[in-house]
């Protein structure tokens, strides 16, 4: 599988159940999510990525987050997972996850993190929790990576600040817990998911118009 095409918005299901898996990820995907991500600290992670695997992998790109070990990688490829996430920087995961053919997110703070993930082989990056940090920080990152690196922002990230962040050079974000908490409503997923998607898209349409004006 190619490992550039991670789509731009990431939502992030911490916490999920696997009864809940055929309320919520149809909702995803009707509002216009192409990759999903459950963390492995959810509740029974395993039966729900298969699931999921099973029933959605045509329509979006299905993940695992807060992958830790290469055992969990391999776990992960029997399951068909096609994403890893990572909240911190693992080499031997992220070539792990390259050997299996699956695209790669690993998570990074700084500078030296972020270049020991591209030595890796990681095409893509995660500046992890980015609210602590901010967009000049996102700027000053930017500025040194190499310019084929994908940035994504993940932590605090919400449809209002979103833009922001886009604005600093982000390719994308993960979505957490303003897009789903474990528990609440399908309503509440979706609600979310529309608004995100809506400031996405906004910031798309702006940009174009930006691009237009030079």
């Amino acid at each position: 599988m190619n490992n550039h095409n991670i789509a731009p918005l990431v939502a992030i299901l911490r916490g999920i159940r696997p009864e809940e898996i055929d309320t919520h990820i149809p909702l995803l995907i009707a509002a216009g999510f192409r990759a999903i991500e459950i963390p492995l600290n959810s509740p029974q992670w395993e039966v729900s990525i298969a699931q999921a695997v099973h029933t959605y992998s045509e329509q979006a790109t299905i993940g695992a987050g807060t992958v830790l070990n290469v055992e969990n990688v391999d776990r992960l490829a029997q399951l068909g997972c096609q994403l890893i996430v990572t909240p911190n920087t693992r080499p031997d995961v992220i070539r792990r996850a390259l050997e299996h053919r699956m695209q790669v997110l690993p998570g990074c703070a700084t500078p030296t993190e972020a270049f020991s993930a591209i030595d890796a082989g990681a095409q893509q990056i995660k500046l992890f929790p980015t609210s602590q940090f901010g967009p000049d920080y996102v700027r000053a990152l930017k500025s040194v990576l190499p310019s084929h690196t994908a940035l994504y922002a993940v932590g605090g990230i919400t449809p209002d600040n979103i833009q922001l962040y886009l604005d600093a050079g982000c390719a994308g974000a993960g979505l957490g817990s303003d897009l789903y908490r474990a528990g609440q409503s399908p309503t509440r997923t979706q609600q979310q998911a529309q608004a995100f998607i809506a400031a996405y898209q906004h910031f798309i349409t702006q940009s174009s118009r930006t691009m237009e004006h030079i």
